[in-house]
């Protein structure tokens, strides 16, 4: 029998020179290491929300090949550590998720949570910041996308977006992004439906720290239930993003402002 082969926590899709477009897909899959079984779970429960986000790898793997964008995609799921959470953020390893006991989670400690914050999370955020670099090395202004999905409803309340735009201080990005969104006659959620301003999360990290501009953008999950859906999103998300980047204030690495409502 061959030997296994390590278990690879992040995969990373190159894109073409000189394009500035970089996507996270910080939810992808629900994979996990054969040293931690299914956490005690059941396929079942692997096959939730609570596990990954839905459809997300798809639109991300078909929108980089649209449009030449590197991407860098989560090879973990979110119930082994929650790449899109902080490092000290006190949901990063849940032990509770959407009402479901996550068993191989719920008795562990702090000694096991740095394990897997240095196999795992690290190595993750570490591979998004390496295409961040590299853009800035060759004098572009990198655009950050994390690509995302959402369920229908959450605790029996129905949700009307069928995407959501979440951004922090910048909207440089957000704004014509949402407005290209609702011309396209879609119910678009402006920081809907989550708050942007995560601090911690992977976009602080990449964009509000860093000065950059960068959106997440959340897909209702019913809506990317199939290739065929999720590539329709995609061909969406490739033809109105390249003329928004060519905006002025986008080449611009610098930002000075702050979000309408005053929050940081």
């Amino acid at each position: 029998m061959p030997a296994e082969l390590p278990f690879q926590p992040f995969e990373t899709l190159p894109g073409v020179k000189n394009q500035r477009l970089i996507l996270f897909c910080d939810h992808a899959r629900n994979a996990l290491p054969a040293s931690y079984g299914a956490l005690g779970l059941s396929s079942e429960s692997l096959q939730r929300h609570i596990a990954y986000d839905i459809g997300a790898e798809a639109v991300t793997r078909r929108l980089a090949a649209l449009t030449g964008a590197g991407a860098v995609l989560a090879g973990f799921s979110r119930l082994l550590i929650d790449p899109n959470r902080g490092e000290d953020d006190p949901t990063l390893v849940m032990r509770i998720s959407d009402g479901a006991i996550v068993p191989g989670n719920a008795r562990i400690d702090g000694e096991e949570i740095s394990r897997r914050i240095e196999a795992y999370w690290r190595p993750y955020r570490r591979a998004c910041a390496d295409l961040i670099d590299q853009a800035q090395a060759a004098d572009l202004i990198p655009a950050l996308v994390g690509v995302h999905s959402f369920t229908p409803s959450m605790q029996g309340v129905s949700r009307p977006w069928q995407v959501g735009v979440l951004w922090d201080r910048d909207d440089r990005l957000a704004a014509p992004l949402i407005e290209a969104l609702r011309a396209e006659n879609l119910i678009v959620g402006d920081n809907e439906p989550y708050d942007g301003a995560l601090i911690g999360d992977s976009m602080y990290e990449f964009s509000t720290q860093r000065g950059l501009p960068g959106v997440l953008i959340e897909i209702r999950q019913d809506l990317v239930a199939t290739q065929e859906k999720c590539d329709a999103w995609a061909e969406l998300l490739a033809r109105i993003l390249p003329p928004i980047l060519l905006r002025e204030n986008l080449m611009r690495e610098e930002f000075f402002g702050s979000r309408a409502d005053g929050n940081p």
